[in-house]
C-alpha cells in the first residue's frame, strides 16, 4: 500500500502539478486511512491489506468510524473523494482491477452557502491595517489584492513581481494544476500595491510577459522571503476579529468577491472566468447567494414585506 500511495503522490506532483496544499491534503486523507485499517481486526499486527482487497463495505466503514469521530459532512466527502481519485490512478497504472469507492455513496452535504462579508464589512476590514509602517502597507495591499482579485491565498503568496501588470491593472494567478489565468485589480488594490512596494503608475519594470532583473516574491515577511500561506491567514484573522462577524479566512474574501460581483449584475462566465473554475456550475452557488441577498433586501425595505 505504501507503495501504492508514494506513486500516487508523485502522480499529482510530477503530471498534474497539484500545489503543495492539494497534496498535503491528499496525504493526509490518505494517512488516516491507514490509521483505520490498522483498526480492523482482519489486519494482524496492523500489517495494512494491499489496496486490490479492499471492497465497498470497508469504505463505508472508515466515513462511519470517521462519523463516530465527529467529523463533518463535508470532510467525509472530501476523504471519500480522496480515495475515489486514489483508485482512479491505480486503474489507470494497472495496480487495480476496480475502484470500489466508485461504489459508494457520498455523504448528504445539503445546501450550506460559503460565509460572505457585507460591502460594508469589506471596506472596513481594509480600513484597519496603518499606512504608517512599512507591514501595515503589505498588509492593506494583501487585503486589497485579495478582495479585488478573488485570489486564493495559495495564488496570493506565489506572484512575483513580473507577474504584476499595475499599469494595465492586471495580475498572473497560478492556479490549481499550475494554470495561469490574467484578472483585473481594481484601482484601489493598484493603489495600496504601488504603496507597498513604492513604484508608480509609470514604472514598466513589470507586468505579464515582461522580464524582470529581479524575480522576486511580492509579498515578503520581515526576514524578506516569501510570505507563507498559513501567514496571511494569520494576519487576515488579526484584522477581521475587529469586525462585528468575528474572524475570517482569505477564503471568506475569495466568496466575497464573486458574490459581490454577481449583485452588481457581473456575469456568470466572466466570474467563472476570474476564479479559475473549470466548471460553471461551482460557480453558480453565488447566484444562490445573490438570490438570498436579494430576499433580504426586499424584507427590509419594501413596504408590504412584513
Amino acid at each position: 500500500m505504501e507503495d501504492a500511495i508514494r506513486a500516487f503522490i508523485t502522480y499529482l506532483d510530477v503530471e498534474r502539478g497539484a500545489s503543495p496544499e492539494t497534496i498535503r491534503s491528499y496525504q493526509t486523507d490518505l494517512r488516516q486511512f491507514q490509521i483505520f485499517l490498522r483498526t480492523l481486526e482482519s489486519s494482524p499486527q496492523g500489517l495494512l491489506p494491499a489496496p486490490e482487497s479492499i471492497d465497498p463495505m470497508t469504505i463505508r466503514r472508515f466515513l462511519g468510524w470517521l462519523a463516530d469521530k465527529q467529523e463533518k459532512k463535508s470532510s467525509l466527502a472530501r476523504k471519500l473523494a480522496t480515495l475515489r481519485s486514489w483508485y482512479r490512478f491505480l486503474v489507470k497504472e494497472g495496480w487495480v482491477i476496480t475502484n470500489p469507492a466508485g461504489l459508494v455513496r457520498t455523504p448528504r452535504l445539503g445546501n450550506r452557502l460559503p460565509k460572505v462579508l457585507t460591502k460594508d464589512d469589506a471596506n472596513s476590514l481594509m480600513e484597519f491595517p496603518s499606512e504608517e509602517i512599512k507591514s501595515g502597507l503589505r498588509d492593506r495591499a494583501i487585503l486589497e489584492t485579495l478582495y479585488s482579485s478573488g485570489a486564493r491565498v495559495s495564488e496570493l503568496v506565489g506572484l512575483n513581481i513580473e507577474d504584476m501588470d499595475l499599469i494595465e491593472g492586471l495580475l498572473r494567478l497560478r492556479g490549481k494544476g499550475r494554470k495561469e489565468r490574467q484578472v483585473p485589480l481594481g484601482a484601489v488594490a493598484v493603489a495600496a500595491l504601488q504603496d507597498y512596494l513604492g513604484i508608480s503608475t509609470h514604472d514598466t519594470q513589470t507586468g505579464p510577459g515582461k522580464r524582470s532583473v529581479r524575480k522576486t516574491a511580492v509579498f515578503t515577511n520581515n526576514r524578506g522571503t516569501r510570505l507563507s500561506a498559513r501567514s496571511v491567514e494569520r494576519l487576515v484573522k488579526k484584522y477581521s476579529l475587529r469586525l462585528q462577524h468575528g474572524a475570517i479566512t482569505p477564503h471568506v474574501l475569495r466568496h466575497s468577491f464573486a458574490t459581490h460581483l454577481i449583485e452588481g449584475g457581473a456575469d456568470l462566465r466572466a466570474v467563472q472566468d476570474m476564479l479559475g473554475h473549470e466548471s460553471i456550475t461551482t460557480t453558480e452557488i453565488y447566484t444562490h447567494l445573490d438570490r438570498s441577498y436579494l430576499r433580504d433586501t426586499i424584507i427590509q425595505f419594501h413596504p408590504r414585506s412584513k
